[in-house]
């Protein structure tokens, strides 16, 4: 058997002290007081054993790692009419790029890319009577934990910057393919990205992707079938436009985040969750890009 804690373990002393650790996003000013020194790992296997090192139970921004949350419970709501209005190809552009969205006719390419996101907003806008309130008890209750909450600071930093976003969303509105109104389909939004978990919660909260779709409390929340296709998305879309070269770096469906998470997992067998918060130049976190590469390697396991 793998000695898990080892491994992790020794992954973290090799990394933690790298003089070259990327550099904290600055585009939302709340994000950039984030200490760049700041890395830890989680790993929830499915036998029910966990493993953790360094900073695995500090609360970050997770950002765009949300939008598989999100997805997920637009997919229960809508099943496969959802790709009526978003694609599922990775897009090679930067997650807020605006240019592919006007070229094909307001359809995103994927919905891990920022309009693509904003369309999955808008279905829940329609969907739940309290879309904050709602989504964010969905996440307590597939993470298991009550005490996971929003960041209104970094909520209300993303209002205040969010230009390119909201031209998104007009642009969507333009073509049709947002049906509530702009503004409340943005506060949505912003909250959601502005999720505030720790790599723990973060890998309880996968679990169900892991577990074809059953949370950690092993209730179903989506099908087995729309697990699959939700880590089919994750492997060829979850790193923007860096997505091949962590499919070919580290071999399992994951999720980034400018806030400088990351999770990934290997079905049926464990959820992998780091933080550290410097960026590399395509927006994912450079120290747990080289932990995760680290981790297949030593322990040859991933999805290839």
């Amino acid at each position: 058997m793998l000695d898990f804690n080892t491994i992790i373990n020794n992954i973290h002393n090799n990394l933690k002290d790298n003089v070259v650790k990327g550099v904290v996003a600055s585009y939302i000013p709340e994000l950039s007081k984030q200490d760049v020194n700041q890395f830890g790992i989680y790993m929830q296997h499915m036998d029910g054993r966990s493993f953790m090192v360094g900073d695995a139970e500090v609360p970050f921004s997770i950002q765009s790692i949300s939008k598989v949350l999100s997805l997920s419970k637009a997919i229960a709501f809508e099943n496969n009419d959802i790709w009526k209005r978003v694609d599922v190809e990775p897009s090679g552009n930067p997650f807020n790029h605006l240019s592919l969205l006007e070229l094909e006719n307001g359809i995103p390419r994927n919905p891990l890319i920022n309009a693509g996101a904003i369309v999955v907003a808008d279905i829940l806008c329609s969907k739940f009577e309290n879309p904050k309130a709602d989504f964010l008890q969905f996440v307590r209750d597939i993470a298991n934990d009550q005490t996971i909450d929003y960041n209104y600071k970094v909520a209300e930093s993303e209002r205040k910057t969010g230009y390119n976003n909201y031209a998104a969303a007009n642009l969507l509105k333009s073509f049709n393919n947002l049906n509530n109104n702009v503004e409340d389909v943005m506060d949505f939004y912003f909250h959601q990205c502005a999720l505030e978990m720790t790599c723990s919660q973060l890998a309880k909260a996968f679990y169900l992707f892991a577990n074809k779709g059953k949370c950690i409390n092993n209730k179903q929340h989506i099908s087995s079938s729309q697990a699959k296709r939700i880590n089919a998305i994750m492997l060829t879309c979850g790193f923007y436009d860096e997505s091949g070269e962590f499919a070919f770096e580290v071999g399992l469906p994951g999720k980034s985040g400018v806030g400088g998470g990351i999770v990934a997992l290997l079905p049926n067998h464990f959820i992998i969750s780091t933080w550290c918060p410097g960026l590399n130049a395509k927006g994912n976190s450079l120290i747990g890009m080289q932990a995760l590469e680290q981790f297949t390697t030593q322990t040859n396991l991933s999805i290839f």
